[in-house]
């Protein structure tokens, strides 16, 4: 049998894990790999640069899952600091530029695995580019940020966006000693919780001394004298902020300039479209994944943007099979996800109540206080759970919750819900692990679930 040649775009979750399967289903003699990365970095934990910058993780390279010596160790082929610049899909090849030597060269591939992650949002605002100001994405953004940190002739912070990259920025600003303001242009912190449960995330870090200013967009960025003066202010429509650095986490989206550039199609928020088997669709042998990828909600039956190092690992997994002639498919999310703020625990999966109307959905919401373990037993800590179902099926849409210490894995339990398409009535007869240091006698999921049951029945259900 001829060998293959594998190109893979993008060396961290989805590219690096497609190239691990790929090599564990065919030995170096059936396929060829070769990997471009334009960062120093492969295979780390994006999602753990915030912890990292606050403190929590001491060390860089503990965020890293296998550098690029143990990927070339089992027989792949690499390119760090190696920018792909062009897909030439007609003649299968790509174009790539050495950063380093500016160097460029052409490299065919039978099979492209395109893993390109996603780009900060960064708006085309005045000041944006001035030295303090910085998005935290990749390690390098980290190691940058923190550099400044030390340098910096203040202890201000201004942190844009309320997001989960915010708000873990927030904390992080605040345990390096920075009086920090949030300003978000949202009704609440946490756009991906309802307003409602978004209010008690705002309350809580009002309790941290963290300022946060909603329903507030920033205008432009404020800087010194001389054309690269360091930013001295956030300003915004109401106001200035006083800022000896300034953290963007506004979010993200699929970077995905390359593949719209060679004609791949994407969807509504800008990402690739795939098969259930990650491959590019109306392309046999060109597959997607990660965060440069849409995928189907559950929930919801329409193509959404996720960017989540779980839902990456597995894309690569999946496309990994399927490059080495195995058969894996992804097939869809619930929107599960966990962050925290100091000790404040949030979460949330399935759809909000502006999720489900976008999609025509009637629907009943039920909201429940609680606590983590049962209410006599030492170490009790407060949460709120928010519950959606459908108003006639009873259906489960949705769960979010706020609170402390054993609050945010709580939601597990409804992303299974979810996925499995129960009912809240259903909900109502799991079996869960009880005893008094875990969880109260009916745990509060299962309390949400009895009243949005209770809430469908009285809605008509």
């Amino acid at each position: 049998m001829a060998q293959e040649r594998l190109v893979v775009i993008g060396g961290d979750a989805a590219g690096m894990s497609a190239a691990s399967q790929a090599r564990r289903l065919k030995g170096p003699q059936e396929l060829e790999i070769v990997a471009f990365e334009r960062s120093h970095f492969a295979s780390y934990s994006a999602c753990g640069v915030p912890y990292w910058v606050g403190g929590d993780v001491t060390e860089r390279d503990d965020l890293i899952a296998r550098t690029p010596e143990e990927h070339r160790a089992r027989g792949m082929d690499l390119r760090m600091r190696t920018e792909v610049m062009e897909i030439d899909l007609a003649g299968q090849r790509v174009r790539a530029r050495d950063l380093e030597s500016g160097a460029e060269s052409w490299t065919g591939f039978d099979k492209l695995v395109i893993a390109t992650g996603a780009r900060p949002v960064r708006p085309s605002l005045p000041g944006m580019d001035a030295p303090g100001v910085h998005g935290v994405q990749t390690l390098d953004d980290g190691q940058a940020l923190l550099d400044t940190l030390a340098t910096a002739g203040g202890r201000r912070a201004v942190v844009v966006g309320a997001g989960y990259i915010g708000v873990e920025m927030a904390e992080a600003m605040l345990k390096h000693g920075f009086e920090v303001t949030l300003v978000n242009r949202g009704e609440q912190p946490m756009a991906t919780l309802d307003p409602d449960m978004g209010r008690l995330v705002h309350e809580a870090m009002d309790g941290l001394g963290i300022t946060t200013v909603n329903d507030s967009a920033v205008a432009k960025i404020l800087t010194g004298p001389g054309p690269r003066g360091r930013v001295r202010a956030v300003a915004t429509e109401d106001g200035e902020y006083p800022a000896d650095v300034v953290v963007l986490g506004i979010g993200v989206e699929p970077e995905t300039t390359l593949a719209g550039a060679a004609g791949l199609p994407l969807g509504v928020y800008g990402g690739l479209l795939t098969d259930l088997a990650m491959r590019v669709r109306g392309y046999e042998n060109v597959w997607a994944g990660g965060d440069c990828v849409e995928v189907l909600d559950l929930v919801s039956g329409r193509e959404r943007h996720v960017p989540l190092g779980t839902h990456a690992n597995k894309h690569g997994q999946v496309i990994g099979a399927g490059v080495g002639g195995g058969y894996a498919i992804f097939p869809g999310v619930v929107g599960t996800a966990v962050s925290k703020v100091c000790d404040l625990e949030i979460a949330r999966t399935g759809l909000r109540e502006k999720d489900a109307r976008e999609v025509g959905l009637r629907f009943v919401t039920v909201s429940v206080e609680s606590t983590s373990r049962a209410g006599y037993y030492p170490g009790a800590a407060p949460m709120t759970v928010k519950m959606l179902a459908e108003h006639r099926t009873g259906r489960l849409l949705g769960v979010q919750i706020v609170g402390r210490e054993g609050a945010a894995k709580r939601v597990d339990i409804a992303a299974v819900a979810l996925t499995a398409g129960m009912t809240v009535e259903q909900m109502t007869a799991l079996d869960l692990g009880y005893a008094p240091p875990f969880s109260p006698v009916w745990d509060p999921v299962l309390v949400a679930a009895r009243k949005a049951t209770a809430a469908v029945r009285e809605a008509g259900g």
